[in-house]
């Protein structure tokens, strides 16, 4: 996957929601500036998006992970979904930049007791995002078993 920017000026904004939105929804965002641009011709709204470069779901639905997992395993899911919230506020980031859905659900079907060697063999969890999210998120549902 090769991460781009993509830089829309937006003068008024107004009609071009739909075509931000479905650009959106058509990418992994990892992160989107906003400023106001003043020059000659007027103000307008200039959005800078980082990216990954991806394709689309084939049938284009989500997935829906509590029908995909086990009770107990969606749990833990949705457990790691809250650690990952927080986490990403700590960075000032979006969520999936911290962990994908699929990551998450690929580490709550590790058995437990999780490790770090563990959550490192999941497809999307290398050496720096193991650094940066992966030792705090153990720590902290390591300290919830206690």
């Amino acid at each position: 996957m090769q991460i781009k920017i993509y830089t829309i000026p937006i003068p008024g904004g107004e009609g071009m929601n739909e075509e931000m939105n479905k650009f959106l929804r058509s990418k992994q965002v990892l992160q989107v500036d906003q400023h106001v641009v003043s020059n000659e011709h007027g103000n307008y709204w200039c959005f800078s998006i980082r990216y990954l470069d991806t394709e689309p779901p084939r049938d284009g639905r989500k997935v829906d992970y509590r029908e995909r997992l086990s009770e107990a395993t969606f749990k833990r899911f949705s457990r790691m979904r809250e650690i990952r919230k927080q986490l990403a506020a700590e960075d000032e980031v979006l969520p999936f930049v911290v962990f994908t859905d699929e990551e998450l659900a690929a580490v709550a079907e590790l058995p437990l007791p999780l490790t770090e060697g563990a959550m490192r063999t999941v497809k999307g969890i290398g050496d720096k995002k193991m650094e940066r999210y992966g030792l705090k998120m153990l720590k902290i549902l390591q300290d919830e078993k206690q």
